[in-house]
């Protein structure tokens, strides 16, 4: 089982005989990892969180938490050029479409983070969206501190996030992506064949609660007492409940 785009691409280019089960957050048909969803054909499917392709709507939903907001950040890896050149292309996009002035940070250690974080408390940024990324994925408790210490509200892809004390989350589970490719594996390992195994997508939840539990307060505060949503087996539109923030401004 293999996690990533790159190293995912870089195990297909090298065999076409080993059985290979991905979990990556891209689309696998634009990457080249497969022919198709329903049918990936030769020795490689898995499964996809599509965490990258959410972008734009991480961004709608955090300017929709935080509607006086005119600076949004996104915070990308340069050691994944590919999945930092979507987000940032899409979020450029969208930022135009919205109004919203967007500042790229960027990290690929942890040095760096500290770094971008308190840069983008300096400059008075009002909102963070993280790039679906490995190096990020394991940092979830040290992004939630971050984002609590510097006053920057943050939206990631995924549930874990919030778990580990983070504001909100849009997308698939890292954990039941895991688990899924785990299944796909067992399949293989019986003597299912990849080809026909379809690429299984981790999709979002639907938002099911109305956003009137976001509470405004004082000026240059804003409350949350937020009821978490979610379906066990699908994805999150997650906000950490009855959360306390205060912005920074």
């Amino acid at each position: 089982m293999i996690g990533g785009v790159a190293a995912a691409l870089v195990a297909k280019a090298a065999t076409t005989k080993i059985p290979i089960v991905f979990r990556i957050a891209n689309d696998p048909v634009e990457t080249g990892l497969v022919d198709s969803i329903s049918r990936p054909g030769g020795n490689v499917t898995g499964i996809s969180t599509l965490g990258v392709e959410l972008a734009p709507k991480q961004l709608e939903l955090l300017h929709q938490l935080i509607p006086g907001a005119a600076d949004i950040a996104a915070l990308v890896n340069p050691a994944n050029p590919l999945n930092a050149n979507i987000v940032t292309n899409d979020l450029e996009a969208a930022a135009r479409t919205s109004g919203l002035r967007l500042h790229i940070a960027r990290a690929s250690s942890d040095g760096e983070l500290e770094a971008a974080f308190a840069e983008l408390g300096r400059q008075r940024v009002r909102g963070l969206v993280i790039q679906a990324d490995l190096f990020f994925n394991t940092r979830h408790e040290q992004l939630a501190a971050l984002s609590m210490r510097h006053g920057v509200p943050v939206i990631s892809p995924y549930r874990e996030f919030v778990e580990a004390g983070g504001l909100m989350s849009y997308g698939g589970g890292i954990v039941e992506g895991s688990r899924q490719a785990g299944v796909y594996v067992g399949r293989i390992l019986k003597g299912a064949r990849p080809a026909d195994l379809p690429v299984m997508q981790v999709t979002t939840a639907p938002n099911r609660r109305p956003a009137d539990a976001l509470i405004a307060t004082k000026t240059g505060q804003f409350a949350l007492t937020y009821v978490r949503r979610s379906e066990p087996s699908s994805g999150w539109v997650c906000v950490r409940t009855a959360a306390s923030w205060t912005s920074g401004q």
